[in-house]
């Protein structure tokens, strides 16, 4: 059975950094692409980052691109998003997704399996 687990998420003040975290388990991870997404109440998903299954082609949307960094361990399975400079609209759910694939760039909806987010809350 396919599990992603993200973690990592929490109150945190505007412009500090925050480290999330997904540990995969029953697939084959270094054969997947993974990407992170978040999501606010009433808005759709929004691709954040991806990482190739060799690790070698990060892909970020445009707002995040120098604030926002994306590893992988494929030997303990896990994918990292590491935050600084957070904005207070970047508050939401954050996901982690796999897609087993050769490419980086993978359509949202082609995502096979989700984690269950884990909630950033950005206050002063």
């Amino acid at each position: 059975q396919v599990r992603l687990a993200e973690s990592g998420g929490g109150l945190v003040q505007p412009g500090t950094s925050l480290r999330l975290s997904c540990a995969a388990s029953g697939l084959s991870f270094n054969l997947y692409t993974m990407g992170w997404f978040r999501q606010v109440p009433g808005k759709e998903r929004e691709f954040v980052a991806a990482i190739s299954r060799g690790g070698n082609t990060p892909i970020y949307t445009e707002s995040v691109k120098g604030r926002f960094t994306i590893s992988r361990d494929n030997d303990k399975k896990t994918v990292v998003l590491q935050i600084d400079s957070l904005k207070p609209e970047e508050a939401a759910v954050y996901y982690c997704a796999a897609k087993r694939s050769i490419v980086t760039h993978v359509p949202t909806q082609d995502y096979d399996c989700w984690g269950q987010g884990t909630q950033v809350t950005v206050s002063s």
